[in-house]
């Protein structure tokens, strides 16, 4: 009789935990869809950009653009003739796959991040390494304009 209720209490604290297991799992899902996006679809890869030894953009069908990350300086990926990755999927992916360039050491150079972005972000991070220069909006000189000079009040008109 008593093995029977220690078995469904039991049965009760086990679910009560993975309850609380499902919502600190819920808690972290955000992490893991931004970690969904840490990859590319290898076939869908158009160009790069080459921003230093350590960074590039890499743009991608439908008009997307990633910033990739390498785990450390890639000598010589400024004056590579061509890249291409190393994956054993069709999606390249951060912390997995890794980068190759002619003249590269095999293995060497891991992909730390990837992160998908905004034109806005594209454009900052194009500014921020020398890419491209920011547009600087000019204010038009101050101009005269007729019939705004000051008059003065002729105060024995009120009176």
């Amino acid at each position: 009789m008593y093995y029977k209720q220690i078995v469904i209490l039991l049965t009760s604290c086990f679910l009560v935990a993975c309850a609380g297991t499902s919502e600190q799992a819920d808690a972290g899902l955000d992490d893991t869809a931004d970690r969904g996006r840490d990859c590319i679809h290898e076939p869908s890869i158009r160009g790069y950009t080459v921003l230093d030894e350590q960074n590039l953009i890499v743009k991608a069908g439908g008009r997307r653009s990633y910033h990739v990350v390498l785990s450390r300086r890639a000598h010589g990926l400024r004056y590579s003739h061509g890249i291409w990755f190393k994956t054993t999927t069709s999606r390249v992916c951060a912390g997995f796959d890794s980068l190759e360039y002619e003249g590269s050491m095999v293995g060497n150079n891991r992909i730390e991040s990837i992160r998908e972005l905004s034109e806005l972000e594209e454009e900052h991070l194009l500014i921020q390494f020398g890419k491209k220069e920011p547009e600087i909006e000019h204010m038009p000189a101050p101009q005269d304009v007729e019939g705004a000079d000051i008059e003065e009040l002729d105060e024995t008109a009120s009176e």
